[in-house]
């Protein structure tokens, strides 16, 4: 506790907080453009922290992280675009409040969400950070493979208007995420004898095009529409408290979804995207109005920012404990440590107690100074988005959309397969295809092939005859098995609960 309470003191000084106040403008800046992810982001920040001491270093970098998760939301708010793929949940509220003149509230949604989540994932980081990294260990390819399948049979319940529609989306988006190399023999799959396509497709690029470019053609057109309404509430201050109550009236959502957030965030490869996902849908199922989800209930926009941000702390678990990085950031975070002559791992809460504490601590801040600064900026976006004319908005995005998914690979080919996604986003849409469904599958796809090959060569080693025994035996695959079937028959379960209700109305009346 000594350490906690004096960590405070080495964040709280003039120069720490100068370096990550412009930290986390810079990163909310990084996070609204498309393309331009958290991880790029962080990259480009490390070697300006060469010359700093390891404290300010860290806390830099640390605010840097958190604000570009939480930056993704602007653009997904007002443009239907996620920033970072970390916000490709709040899109599905977030865009639709704002269409319905509720932008600056759901701005200021996804501030209060944002910090609240990043407060309670630093809390589980500090108390939890030895034992949930052992836990994160047991994880291994049979497991991630359940994790996988429990994420996709989230498509039953997200695909409120068709569920084969939805699977069917799905199973485009596991295809989509199939083109390239295979992850463990190395065939060449869907590449159409383009040399380009071998290394697979850039995830980002398909997401800005599917979620940005659909919604530039409708408003091509019809340019004389306004791309969005900009709302009777006079001044922010109401929307400030609507959104207050938004988030701090609804605890159940805000734990549930922190802690999934925290859960997701310590395994490994996973990360906020998968979060974001996986929240939303626990939101929507716990909801008492589950069909006002996808039309602009806030408690989507609470749900998916909650969780992605809880995520950031949680992902420093398995680095700081154990020297393994549980997302792409933190990998680079982790060169960053080295390059201060910091070997992440138990010895970090000996040696280097007084750094260790003093980062993790430092989110405290961050996630507090992080919604001052989204409220006090958030008016002025959401009204500069609002004022500019569709005839300059339309090619300022497509603009946007074009460089940022180039800037990810330097690979000309990501734009193409930009433009391509984009086209396919809209002829679904006018199918009435559920685009959350394409992208768990694009996502979740690769995850699940990677740990069934994965898993089955372990398997052999265990028995060369039923090799498949491994994803059946293991504890923690169990629980995962008993959790995708509930997930699965959740939707049946539900629509027997709504005839029920509907034949007791009907007989009482």
């Amino acid at each position: 506790m000594e350490l906690i309470l004096g960590s405070f003191g080495n964040v709280l000084t003039f120069q720490n907080l100068t370096f990550m106040f412009i930290a986390m403008t810079l990163g909310m800046v990084a996070g609204a453009l498309p393309g331009f992810s958290a991880t790029m982001a962080v990259a480009l920040l490390v070697p300006f922290t060469f010359t700093m001491s390891p404290t300010s270093g860290l806390v830099t970098i640390g605010a840097l992280y958190a604000a570009a998760i939480y930056g993704g939301s602007f653009s997904a708010i007002l443009l239907n675009t996620p920033g970072t793929p970390s916000s490709i949940g709040t899109c599905f509220d977030g865009y639709p409040m704002a269409k319905n003149g509720r932008g600056e509230e759901a701005l200021y949604t996804a501030s209060f969400a944002s910090g609240i989540g990043g407060i309670i994932g630093t809390i589980i980081l500090i108390a939890f950070a030895l034992p949930l990294a052992t836990w994160s260990l047991q994880f291994g390819p049979p497991e991630f493979f359940w994790t996988a399948i429990f994420g996709l049979t989230i498509i039953s319940s997200l695909s409120t208007k068709s569920v084969l529609k939805g699977f069917t989306a799905g199973f485009i988006g596991v295809v989509i995420g199939m083109i390239g190399l295979s992850p463990i023999g190395g065939d060449v799959r869907f590449d159409f004898g383009i040399s380009n396509l071998q290394g697979g497709v850039e995830m980002v690029s398909v997401l800005i095009g599917f979620f940005c470019i659909p919604e530039m053609l409708k408003l091509a057109s019809n340019p004389r529409q306004e791309h969005m309404k900009v709302g009777t509430i006079s001044g922010s201050r109401e929307s400030i408290v609507k959104a207050f109550w938004n988030v701090f009236a609804h605890w159940g959502n805000i734990i549930r979804s922190s802690v999934l957030g925290a859960l997701v965030g310590i395994l490994p490869g996973a990360g906020g995207n998968i979060a974001n996902l996986v929240a939303y849908n626990e939101a929507k199922r716990a909801a008492k109005d589950p069909e006002t989800f996808g039309k602009g209930n806030p408690q989507g926009v609470v749900a998916t920012e909650t969780a992605n941000n809880a995520v950031v702390e949680s992902a420093m678990v398995p680095l700081l404990a154990l020297g393994i990085p549980g997302s792409p950031p933190a990998a680079i975070i982790y060169g960053a440590l080295l390059l201060q002559g910091i070997n992440p791992g138990p010895e970090l809460f000996t040696k280097n107690a007084e750094i260790t504490y003093a980062f993790m601590t430092s989110f405290f801040v961050v996630n507090i100074f992080m919604v001052i600064i989204g409220i006090m900026a958030g008016k002025y976006i959401f009204k500069f988005v609002t004022s500019i004319p569709t005839r300059v908005l339309i090619p300022s995005i497509l603009l946007l959309t074009i460089v940022g998914s180039f800037a990810i690979r330097n690979n000309i080919m990501d734009t193409i397969l930009m433009l391509g996604s984009g086209l396919l986003g809209y002829i679904l849409n006018e199918l009435d295809f559920d685009s959350g469904a394409l992208v768990l599958g694009l996502i979740l796809g690769p995850i699940a092939e990677k740990g069934f090959v994965q898993g089955i060569i372990l398997g052999n080693q265990i028995s060369t005859e039923t090799p498949w025994i491994i994803f059946f035996t293991r504890p923690i695959c169990l629980v995962l098995i008993a959790m995708s079937l509930l997930s699965a028959c959740w939707p049946l379960f539900q629509a027997y609960r709504r005839k029920k209700k509907a034949a007791a109305a009907g007989g009482a009346a």
